[in-house]
């Protein structure tokens, strides 16, 4: 009777095992053909992407594909950025323990655990109240206590607790949103992309002296930063 005990049990926990293995199997592919071999050397980053567990993030029909090259819908026509989009952001904005950052658009919460690894606290503001809540259920299961979550307009930032040392935007306005390099700290840095409906341009920001100065990355697409009626920013 012991044996079979034994077998069922065994029977039970493998499929579990493998599951995980998988997993932890796939992120670091991820890491090493999505972000590494595309010329991202900063160690930290890395290891933040290793860390996240990127499946939690992604509706369970589309779990299979959570470490794939590609964005992903997560509802409300919004969607979890491709990892090598959300590994290059967080790149430039070469983030420093102990540091506090300003999320705009917390969507499936992912960015702004990759965020919590790095810095001390994390603000993040998401109009889409479903997502916020959805959000900061899964960053609760995983222990994220720095990640501060706000259901509102992105635009206008979150002025309590600015000025913040790096800002960054999951969705794209048609311009730089005044707020927000207000809320920027001497010294900050803001990674944003900025254009039309369909393709921007994912801008570099650095505030010095209290002016702000812009560099070009590289060409994005992401979905509209909106506003309470719905309408494009």
């Amino acid at each position: 009777m012991a044996q079979i005990f034994t077998l069922i049990w065994l029977m039970v926990l493998i499929p579990v095992a493998v599951v995980s293995q998988d997993y932890d199997a796939e992120r670091s592919s991820m890491v090493d053909q999505q972000i590494l071999n595309r010329g991202i050397r900063n160690t930290r980053v890395l290891d933040a992407m290793r860390s996240v567990e990127r499946h939690h993030f992604v509706p369970e029909q589309y779990r299979h594909m959570a470490y794939s090259d590609r964005p992903l819908p997560i509802g409300h026509q919004q969607t979890i950025s491709q990892p090598y989009i959300v590994a290059l952001m967080t790149d430039y904005l070469n983030l420093k323990e102990g540091e506090k950052v300003l999320e705009i658009g917390t969507g499936s919460g992912y960015q702004a655990a990759v965020l919590a690894e790095l810095v001390g606290q994390v603000y993040s503001v998401e109009i889409v109240e479903e997502l916020a809540h959805r959000a900061r259920k899964t960053l609760d299961e995983l222990d994220y206590d720095n990640v501060h979550i706000r259901i509102g307009d992105g635009y206008k930032g979150w002025k309590e607790h600015a000025p913040y040392d790096a800002i960054i935007v999951t969705a794209s306005p048609s311009d730089i949103p005044p707020p927000l390099k207000d809320q920027l700290a001497e010294g900050g840095r803001m990674v944003i992309p900025v254009g039309g409906p369909v393709f921007q341009k994912l801008l570099l920001l650095r505030k010095k002296e209290g002016k702000v100065k812009q560099t070009d990355v590289t060409s994005v697409r992401f979905v509209p930063m909106i506003d309470e009626e719905g309408d494009r920013h």
